[in-house]
C-alpha cells in the first residue's frame, strides 16, 4: 500500500494483483469466446446461409420487378398494335362496303339500261302487286303473331329500313333477271 515497498521489491500489492487477475480473466473470456465463435462451424454456415438467402431474395425481387415492368411494356405494345389492326380492318371494311354499293348501283343501272321498257313496266307492276300482297300478308301475320315475336320483327324491320338501298337494288336485280329469263324462254 505504500509506494516504497513496491518500488524496492517490485512486487505488486494484493489489490493490484486482484485487478490484474480480473483483467486477465476478462481478456481470457473474450479470447475463449472468439475462439469458440471461430470453431463453431455450424453457426458460421448458418450465418452464411442466411446471407445467401437474403441475396437470393433481393435478386428474386429485382427479377420480379423487371418482369413486371417488361410485361407492362409488352401489354402496352400489344394493345397499340391491336388498336392499329382494328383501325385498319375498319378502314378496309368501309372501303369494301363502298365498293360493293358502287358495283351494285352500277349493275342496277346496267340492267335498267338494257332492259326493254315493257319489261320495266311489268317489273313495276309486279313489284306493286308484291308490295300489296306483302302488306296483306304482313297484316294477317301481325294479327296472329304473339307480342314478343312482333317486337323482334319490329327490330328486324328497322334494320332493313336502315339498309333499304342495297335491299331494293338486290330485289330489283332479282326480279329483272327472272323476267328477262322468262321472256327469253318464251322467245325460243
Amino acid at each position: 500500500m505504500n509506494d516504497e515497498s513496491q518500488n524496492k521489491m517490485g512486487t505488486p500489492t494484493p489489490e493490484e494483483l486482484r485487478e490484474q487477475v480480473e483483467r486477465t480473466r476478462d481478456e481470457l473470456g473474450q479470447t475463449v469466446e472468439a475462439l469458440a465463435a471461430k470453431a463453431d462451424i455450424k453457426a458460421q454456415a448458418k450465418g452464411k446461409a442466411e446471407a445467401v438467402k437474403e441475396q437470393a431474395a433481393e435478386k428474386t425481387a429485382a427479377v420480379k420487378a423487371q418482369a413486371a415492368e417488361k410485361t407492362g411494356t409488352v401489354k402496352a405494345q400489344a394493345a397499340e398494335k391491336a388498336a392499329a389492326v382494328k383501325e385498319q380492318a375498319a378502314v378496309k371494311a368501309a372501303s369494301a362496303s363502298g365498293q360493293i354499293r358502287e358495283k351494285t348501283g352500277q349493275a342496277a343501272e346496267l340492267v335498267k339500261d338494257r332492259t326493254p321498257d315493257a319489261v320495266l313496266e311489268k317489273t313495276a307492276q309486279a313489284a306493286a302487286q308484291v308490295r300489296e300482297s306483302a302488306a296483306r300478308a304482313g297484316q294477317y301475320a301481325a294479327d296472329r303473331t304473339p307480342d314478343p315475336l312482333l317486337e323482334k320483327a319490329g327490330r328486324a324491320a328497322t334494320a332493313a329500313r336502315a339498309n333499304r338501298a342495297p335491299l331494293i337494288a338486290g330485289g330489283a336485280l332479282l326480279i329483272a333477271f327472272l323476267l328477262i329469263r322468262r321472256s327469253r324462254g318464251r322467245n325460243r
